[in-house]
């Protein structure tokens, strides 16, 4: 088998998918705050995943791993020198200085890319017929920063196992918290689609070591022929992660979904029909009642909340996402449009007191 050379944006979250890869024996870079690269490069991380019928959960050691990794700051990276490239930074942080010229040379580079954010980026948009992406611009921080990409080279993995930094922990080390899949929509480059299939199939057979047997982990990486099972997120995201934002301040994923589960269930719906609308099929979806199950172990409010809580001036707006998808196919729903407002108004709170920066 092929051993790749992957660069992923974004240490945080990104390390899960790189724990991931490096059990195929496969080279992961990460691009990150350089602080955060310096611990990364000297000790490592770990990710701690919970395994069903163990009472603590797993960590896994980068160092102990089959592959290699290594981190950076932004600068000096060249994309060309790698075969995939993972996008887990939030949506926002791409427009900041130094990622920004980065993702310039990443879109010039035509090497396949990966996203794991739950906003897909404007060129996956522009892969799905029948959308208009100029009229999606305004869900962006910085829309610009897309525009030199090929839809071809761009793929979408839909984010649904959840992780956490612990607070009390170093910045290297991830906790796992829902340990489900990530599903990955084909890319239009045969040569992306390849590298993942060849992934998501490392990821099935390896085993992890411990002290009693050889055991299999959770969170795979899946791959789609459908461009649209990534979207399957998006009803989540309406439905639990941004109805996390009050007036007031935050509340836990699970308070959003099951204090009013009529509520959930009819904003969850209505974005499933945008789904369908722009060309999903049921099978690509996922039903209400799986991800109500779901939720209730999301004990922490969402990152947006959490965010927006701690004053960002800038968050991603899968919210005014949905909402333009969903209006140029003809379709509202009170409760989206309360959601994007609501979430105006705490960013226009937050940008008096600290100004955006594109």
């Amino acid at each position: 088998m092929l051993k790749y050379n992957i660069l992923i944006l974004g240490a945080s979250y990104g390390s899960l998918l790189a724990s991931k890869i490096l059990l195929g024996g496969h080279s992961v870079k990460l691009v990150c705050l350089p602080a955060e690269a310096d611990l990364i490069n000297s000790e490592g991380f770990r990710v701690r995943i919970p395994v069903r019928g163990r009472s603590e959960p797993v960590e896994l050691d980068s160092r102990k791993l089959h592959g290699r990794v290594s981190a950076t700051g932004a600068a000096g990276v060249d994309p060309k020198d790698y075969d995939l490239i993972g996008l887990a930074m939030q949506e926002p942080q791409y427009g900041s200085p130094g990622v920004r010229e980065l993702m310039s040379a990443v879109a010039k580079s035509r090497v396949p890319c990966m996203s794991i954010m739950n906003m897909p980026p404007l060129p996956y948009m522009r892969r799905i017929p029948g959308i208009d992406a100029e009229l999606l611009k305004p869900a962006y921080t910085a829309p610009e920063v897309w525009e030199d990409f090929d839809p071809a080279t761009m793929t979408l993995c839909s984010p649904d196992p959840q992780a956490i930094r612990p607070a009390d922990e170093k910045a290297n080390v991830l906790q796992v918290t829902l340990p489900t899949n990530f599903k990955v929509a084909r890319f239009d480059l045969e040569k992306g689609s390849e590298i993942v299939r060849q992934l998501e199939k490392e990821i099935d057979v390896a085993r992890f070591n411990t002290p009693e047997a050889e055991i299999e982990l959770p969170v795979k990486l899946r791959f789609y022929n459908s461009i649209f099972v990534p979207l399957a997120k998006w009803a989540m995201l309406m439905a639990g992660n941004y109805r996390c934002i009050t007036e007031q301040g935050m509340r836990t994923a699970r308070e959003a979904v099951h204090s009013d589960l009529a509520a959930s269930r009819s904003i969850y719906d209505f974005v499933l029909d945008v789904c369908i609308k722009i060309g999903a099929s049921r099978n690509d979806l996922v039903p209400f009642e799986k991800y109500a199950a779901a939720a209730e172990s999301l004990s922490r409010p969402a990152s947006a909340a959490r965010a927006l809580n701690n004053g960002a001036p800038n968050i991603e707006r899968a919210d005014r996402l949905v909402q333009l998808v969903a209006k140029q196919k003809g379709m509202s729903h009170p409760a989206l449009d309360e959601i994007v407002a609501l979430v105006d108004r705490r960013l226009e709170a937050n940008r008096k007191i600290k100004p955006a920066v594109a």
